[in-house]
């Protein structure tokens, strides 16, 4: 049947339709399962060898059915006996890897068992496949693999190890010796562990867009996202499926998110403080709420420890403040005074009178507020903790030139940075205290006229 199903698939779609108009319904019924007649181009595997196939491609490209298709054809033509589905999250890995993947796409006669207490798989021939995540990579220590499928890539926590720790169990020949390999299936967003994997030898990487796909996507909400995102660097990463590296012009680059990540923060944080770049507004058409948790070690290192940021309303983002406020035990709330003038006081006020707050004004602009926090990046003075990408991906897609939307984790950031570590010093060169005729601090001269 596979046969008949991979020679079915390549003709057109009007002889296809003729010749299944004469199949039986028992035909019909197991095509409906045969995943060499419903896959595309992009949606097959490259030709051996390969280490790693990278299905790098846009939203609703049919990226995480691919790799679930793959799972269940390895297991069920005896190729594999042993494979791990490591997903970002637990909860996505039980929601996309297994439920809308693994058990909605096999045959009735052959449908694995899932069990949620342990996050097994186990299939009738004796396969078993081992949902984990990158949450927790530790615990992907003593597997052993002969391959896996890892969804979604650049959206994992803690990828490298998690990468590290894969890779140490992958040690088991298939029942029929292939080597192990692994099926990544990501929208390519430009972390680390992604640059990495694309340039390596023994990745093969397979591109596809969002429209590659669009015969099974619903024709109305594809209008809406090409009306909405065409043209837009959103649009080329999501719907395109391109790696977007650095934006010219833009204060911060990806090798300084490379540089400034830390596993943990320091045990002991002289400041803490959370800041908040209110929305405008308070409809489903609104910006974000900019909400960044931030400290200060006593060596002058700044730690981001968290974004909160997402659409609120007044009292929704005044609740999650007050509430990073209290549970990371922080200083104060630092917090942009917005169009509402005392609106943003009287908001935090009213959830809780005693919270201590700092209003402040924004006399500068956007630019000339995030350069000198910028620079403290480039010198090492503020690292991330944990997985912040979306605020990594504002900062350094921001281009100041540009008239785009309001950075409001970017806002809020810059806010926190500027409370706890200030603005750097002014440094005067000799040049201009010779042109201003100023002598120079500390001389004779210096003494004379300003005693």
């Amino acid at each position: 049947m596979a046969a008949n199903a991979r020679r079915l698939a390549e003709l057109s779609p009007e002889l296809r339709r003729e010749i299944m108009a004469t199949m039986t319904p028992a035909d019909l019924a197991a095509l409906e399962y045969s995943w060499e007649f419903w896959r595309q181009p992009h949606q097959t595997p490259p030709p051996p060898p390969w280490r790693l196939w990278l299905l790098a491609a846009g939203r609703g490209a049919g990226k995480s059915w691919t790799g679930a298709q793959w799972v269940r054809h390895q297991i069920e033509t005896g190729r594999r006996r042993s494979i791990a589905l490591v997903a970002p999250t637990h909860l996505a890995g039980r929601k996309i890897m297994v439920e809308d993947g693994l058990l909605r796409l096999c045959a009735p006669d052959n449908m694995p068992t899932y069990e949620m207490a342990t996050n097994v798989i186990r299939w009738r021939n004796g396969a078993v496949c081992h949902l984990l995540s990158s949450e927790t990579p530790d615990r992907i220590r003593g597997y052993n693999f002969d391959a896996a499928w890892c969804d979604e890539i650049g959206a994992w926590e803690n990828a490298e190890d998690t990468w590290d720790q894969l890779s140490f169990a992958l040690r088991l020949t298939g029942p029929l010796g292939d080597e192990p390999q692994i099926v990544g299936t990501t929208t390519p967003r430009p972390t680390k562990l992604l640059r990495k994997l694309m340039v390596d030898p023994g990745t093969v990487i397979t591109r596809a867009t969002t429209y590659d796909n669009s015969a099974n996507l619903n024709a109305a909400v594809l209008e809406h996202l090409e009306r909405r995102y065409a043209s837009t660097r959103i649009g080329r990463q999501e719907l395109l499926g391109e790696m977007l590296i650095d934006v010219e012009g833009a204060l911060w680059t990806r090798a300084m998110m490379d540089e400034c990540h830390v596993e943990h923060r320091p045990s002991e944080l002289r400041r803490i403080v959370v800041a908040i770049d209110p929305a405008g507004s308070s409809n489903k058409n609104s910006d974000e709420t900019g909400i960044i948790v931030a400290g200060v070690d006593r060596a002058g290192i700044g730690y981001v420890l968290k974004d909160l940021s997402g659409k609120y309303s007044p009292e929704g983002w005044a609740r999650k403040a007050i509430g990073a406020y209290k549970s990371w035990h922080a200083d104060r709330i630092v917090a942009e005074r917005n169009y509402g003038g005392d609106m943003v006081m009287s908001t935090l006020k009213s959830v809780d009178p005693a919270v201590p707050v700092k209003v402040v004004v924004a006399s500068r602009g956007k630019a000339v507020r995030a350069e000198p926090i910028a620079a403290m990046y480039e010198q090492g003075r503020i690292k991330h903790v944990g997985n912040l990408s979306l605020l990594e991906d504002q900062l350094c897609e921001w281009d100041p030139a540009a008239n785009g939307p309001s950075p409001d984790r970017l806002d809020a950031l810059v806010w926190c940075m500027t409370e706890l570590m200030g603005r750097p010093a002014m440094c005067i060169s000799q040049e201009i205290l010779d042109k201003l005729a100023i002598p120079v601090p500390g001389t004779s001269g210096w003494r004379a006229r300003y005693g």
